[in-house]
């Protein structure tokens, strides 16, 4: 177990152990780490997610897969079997002389299974990571947590990471080398480290050190430096000099968010404009102008559905807006008038990653259905949910109550601006065999985070381009 840090036998970075710099990396991410065992431990109600641990391991893993299955699953419990990475477990050592001469590397293998594994869980339920925390090792707390959380509401994945020993010095030493690599930006959470160079950081009580003679990435810690007319070579650490270890600072999870290195702005400032006289002013100019310009195809448009598939003409299906509020989406009718019916029989068909339903030759779609989708007349008539205010010109994919439940946190982004009439999605989807729901999450999020005037008018330009290039196919 690593002492505590004001113990000068102990290795610190930046006045953290490796066990806090593991803490501090988690809660970059907005996750709290929770070991077990740890009863006093303050479960903070800001964090996004608890991430639950054994007392001894340190990981590291990719989430992009992970949050996609919280939200997909909304489950109290994500538990996750993760295989380290590593196929040979060694390490490498330096021997050098009594006065730092380098003398050779030594590459010690270790005994024991070629591959480790750590079961770690995920949850956004804080009385379950206080549960967590208070148990310990003879409890086997895995069983115990599978007995607290009903089946129903768990869902188990397998992954590869890192896992690391926290009860190893060396493995410390690992963990912290290798986080070197995979943290680009610890100053998200380590309020008192300073770049240097593209990939390094150091200590703002580190000595001085050309940033020239580092090859990166490099982390340096309080009264350290790289001499003069030598050179370093990363993946490496500088620990503190344990006679200038700092005072460990800490970060409110309030605060987080306004350190990160991610360049949008942040959601409530991108309110700003999406919530502005300036977009909705500008939502009702181009609407009209757009009414005033497509009229005219009204009339053809209009016969054409009728002698294919007679009335009804227009289609209005429930979809919600801003603050979930409820409105009639109006379109230019595009399938057969028992469409509904036929879905139910072309389900396993979907090709489609979420609620949707996606074919690339769909039955349901009529002839001239199919026309306006391509040049995508079928939504001129969502100008006038512009005009009611139903809808803006830019925004997330307009979609209903029943889609809006498989992700709470994409869904409280999405509908706190309104639906577009096209969007990011609309421009930059791939239409990937299982990526299609992802690629919708991941642009209206983005939108909502990003939303300028520049962005918007880019989106429309984009928009036009793809409707001319469908009409020169």
């Amino acid at each position: 177990m690593i002492a505590p840090a004001h113990d000068e036998s102990v290795h610190t970075l930046w006045g953290l152990t490796p066990i806090q710099l593991h803490a501090r990396f988690w809660k970059s991410r907005g996750i709290q780490v929770i070991p077990s065992g740890s009863p006093g431990i303050k479960i903070d109600k800001h964090a996004e997610l608890y991430l639950l641990v054994n007392r001894s391991h340190l990981v590291v893993m990719p989430l992009p897969k992970l949050l996609e299955l919280m939200c997909w699953l909304n489950p109290d419990l994500l538990m996750i079997r993760l295989a380290d990475r590593r196929t040979l477990d060694y390490r490498e050592l330096v021997d050098a002389r009594p006065d730092g001469q380098f003398l050779q590397f030594r590459r010690v293998y270790e005994s024991g299974k070629s591959q480790r594994h750590a079961r770690v869980g995920l949850t956004s339920n804080p009385e379950l990571a206080l549960d967590w925390a208070s148990m310990t090792d003879d409890q086997s707390p895995w069983a115990e947590l599978r007995k607290i959380v009903p089946e129903d509401l768990s869902a188990a994945v397998r992954a590869k990471g890192y896992v690391y020993n926290s009860d190893s010095d060396i493995e410390c030493a690992r963990f912290v080398q290798d986080l070197a690599q995979t943290w680009k930006h610890p100053f998200s959470t380590i309020a008192r480290v300073e770049k240097l160079g593209r990939e390094s950081w150091a200590d703002k009580d580190a000595l001085v050190t050309d940033p020239s003679a580092i090859t990166g990435p490099i982390w340096i810690g309080a009264g350290r430096f790289i001499p003069e007319g030598k050179s370093a070579v990363g993946p490496a650490v500088l620990w503190d000099d344990p006679k200038q270890r700092p005072e460990t600072d800490e970060v409110e999870w309030k605060d987080i968010e306004a350190v990160q290195t991610r360049p949008e702005r942040r959601i409530d400032q991108a309110a700003t404009y999406t919530s502005s006289v300036f977009k909705r002013l500008f939502d009702i100019v181009f609407a009209l102008i757009a009414l005033a310009l497509t009229l005219p195809l009204y009339p053809f448009i209009i016969l054409a559905i009728w002698i294919e598939d007679r009335s009804p003409i227009f289609f209005a299906h429930k979809r919600e807006s801003i603050n979930g509020k409820e409105f009639g989406c109006l379109k230019f009718r595009t399938m057969y008038r028992n469409a509904e019916a036929m879905k139910a029989e072309l389900q396993s068909q979907n090709k489609a990653d979420g609620p949707q339903f996606f074919m690339e030759k769909d039955p349901r779609i009529t002839k001239v259905g199919s026309v306006l989708r391509k040049l995508q007349l079928d939504e001129l008539p969502q100008f006038l949910n512009v005009l009611t205010g139903h809808m803006s010109v830019v925004g997330p994919r307009p979609s209903p109550f029943s889609e809006n439940q498989y992700c709470p946190g994409w869904r409280e982004a999405r509908l706190s601006v309104r639906p577009g009439v096209t969007g990011l999605w609309q421009i930059r989807r791939t239409r990937s065999d299982g990526a299609d729901f992802q690629e919708w999450i991941r642009y209206d999020i983005e939108y909502v985070e990003k939303a300028t005037f520049v962005l918007d008018v880019y989106i429309i330009w984009r928009t036009v381009v793809m409707i001319f290039a469908a009409l020169a196919r």
